[in-house]
């Protein structure tokens, strides 16, 4: 039976949701299907935001850039909070091919990552064993500090609110699939648009993006929500919003950005680039009296932003083409771990 890469399926999850330990009365909210991150009531008015993610080393693009992607991802799960990230825990199973100094560039590139972010290393765990290997390598916990009340989570969309966009759509996988099968891509769409496609990994993060959002406030008078696109891509974390806020989600599917390059890689490699791997697009929704201001905030910042949609009464993400009724998004599986076995199996042949 063939093996589904990526995150777990809601077979999995439903067992994982059904056995968490010990309920405790100060977890405000804890794992569920949509959400970066959990929130624990704290002495003193505070709330504290947490969230946990693999970190890689991808020999492709390097251990210096695998160290700084590492640390982005979970520090962009924390900041759609609206708080940042101010401490790390990483647990790192080291393979045994890497060279001892390869370890070191990994270790240093990783606090000089979080040292940019702001954030400090307070405890973890190093090691090489066997069966570790590429390209996960650990796992690492990011911590932020909130003042009660003072946060967003996909839970709190209002009915409404102005969905926005950042960035555009399958931005990782694009990136990843690039560096990835350099050749390839370089075949199938030119040396341009791949050398284009493997300069998005900058852009896989949204802390930045975030972080200038929030900054026109939190609340239904402001950003209500935010969520980091990961696995299943844009449309698949606008329907992980849906089912986290128990809303509808009604979405232009043309005003949802796609860059030239994410386009025509996903395109060679067959794969939807609206449902595929896009860390480093953020979604979120606002007050409509809010929008032109969290634009200029964003577009200020150098961040490229697009009003997509709106929030309704209802469930589930529908979109609309051209001047059709709108029809309801059915969430599948993530195409960028099917391309990404394949191009693995072509440079064996």
């Amino acid at each position: 039976m063939a093996r589904n890469y990526g995150k777990a399926d809601s077979g999995v999850m439903d067992v994982v949701y059904k056995h968490l330990g010990q309920p405790n009365s100060d977890v405000i909210s804890g794992p569920k299907r949509g959400l970066d991150n959990a929130f624990i009531k704290l002495a003193g008015g505070k709330t504290l935001v947490v969230s946990t993610d693999p970190v890689s080393i991808v020999p492709q693009i390097g251990v210096r850039k695998s160290a700084w992607l590492s640390a982005h991802l979970i520090a962009s799960d924390v900041a759609t909070s609206g708080v940042p990230p101010k401490f790390a825990s990483f647990s790192l199973n080291l393979p045994e091919t890497l060279a001892s100094s390869e370890e070191a560039e990994y270790v240093s590139a990783l606090g000089d990552a979080c040292e940019e972010l702001g954030v400090a290393v307070v405890s973890g765990h190093t090691g090489t064993y066997p069966g570790a290997g590429f390209t996960v390598v650990g796992g690492g916990t990011m911590f932020a500090l909130a003042d009660d009340g003072a946060f967003v989570s996909p839970t709190m969309a209002n009915v409404g609110d102005r969905v926005l966009m950042t960035k555009g759509a399958a931005i990782e996988a694009a990136a990843s699939l690039s560096w990835a099968f350099r050749s390839a891509t370089e075949r199938r769409v030119g040396k341009r648009l791949a050398a284009r496609g493997r300069a998005l990994i900058d852009q896989c993060t949204v802390v930045n993006d975030a972080s200038a959002a929030s900054a026109v406030g939190l609340g239904p008078e402001g950003v209500t929500s935010m969520h980091d696109a990961t696995e299943g891509g844009v449309l698949g974390a606008l329907d992980e919003m849906s089912d986290a806020s128990m809303k509808r989600f009604e979405i232009r599917a043309d005003r949802i950005m796609v860059s030239e390059e994410a386009k025509a890689v996903c395109g060679a490699f067959g794969i939807d680039p609206l449902t595929s791997l896009s860390e480093g697009t953020l979604l979120l929704t606002c007050s409509p009296k809010r929008v032109e201001d969290v634009e200029h905030g964003l577009t200020s910042s150098g961040v490229a932003v697009a009003d997509i949609g709106v929030v309704r009464k209802g469930r589930g993400v529908w979109l609309g083409r051209g001047g059709r009724p709108p029809d309801r998004f059915k969430p599948r599986p993530d195409g960028y771990w099917r391309a990404y076995n394949e191009g693995l199996r072509a440079l064996t042949e």
